[in-house]
């Protein structure tokens, strides 16, 4: 893998996708940062499921205080751990009237001072709320980035420091999503989709998905000649 692949891997991701974002549903930075503490362990179409009951209700920090914990866990209770979470964002949102009036902050270390939120929901606040070029290493971007040796680790904050210093700037806002969802749908845990990626003859991954029997990887071809 070298520089030179890497970009091309991240043009043909933007052709694809031009304008990436996450699957998540907020309108606010507090929505998404609860949105996100909620997704730990659990898909982003049931947290949307659960944040649509959820924020027609209470979607600014003292709302949530006034639900109190008990009738947080009534509105997310379809959601994995949502003990913990719910106990982890009553006490952000204490946090958040105490140190910042209400506000989300836009710095890690602030961030990541609220309960419940580690580097990875740091990073994708950054991102996706502030406009911050940061990378959000999770199991999707962490396969992605060994599986192809784009950024290959042996933990998520190795793959997310390679990728850093490999996405050519231009990428950069966008590429934790463009690999997420690449992940997401193609790139799968299991058998990955290899035989309609739209990387696949960039990937060094040596152990491709073959195309089904009859078909001779034209796919792979027409996406070199792109």
């Amino acid at each position: 893998m070298n520089d030179t692949k890497r970009r091309r891997i991240f043009e043909r991701l933007r052709a694809a996708n031009p304008a990436p974002t996450t699957e998540l549903v907020y309108q606010s930075p507090f929505e998404l940062l609860i949105a996100v503490i909620l997704s730990a362990q659990a898909t982003d179409k049931a947290v949307n499921q659960a944040t649509a009951r959820l924020f027609p209700v209470a979607n600014t920090p003292q709302a949530i205080l006034n639900l109190g914990e008990e009738g947080l866990k009534s509105h997310i209770r379809t959601i994995g751990l949502f003990n913990s979470k719910a106990r982890n964002i009553i006490k952000t949102c204490e946090h958040l009237l105490a140190a910042h009036g209400g506000a989300v902050p836009r710095t890690r270390e602030l961030l990541e001072a609220l309960p419940g939120v580690g580097r990875k929901t740091a990073n994708v606040v950054l991102n996706t709320a502030f406009g911050e070029p940061t990378m959000a290493v999770d199991t999707h971007i962490f396969r992605v980035g060994n599986r192809t040796r784009i950024a290959p680790g042996a933990t998520p904050l190795a793959v997310e420091h390679k990728l850093l210093r490999h996405t050519p700037r231009e990428f950069l806002q966008n590429a934790h999503h463009w690999l997420i969802l690449h992940g997401r749908y193609c790139c799968v845990a299991r058998t990955p989709k290899c035989p309609t990626c739209p990387i696949a003859d960039l990937c060094e991954f040596p152990d491709k998905t073959p195309a089904p029997q009859g078909e001779n990887g034209s796919h792979m071809n027409a996406s070199e000649s792109a």
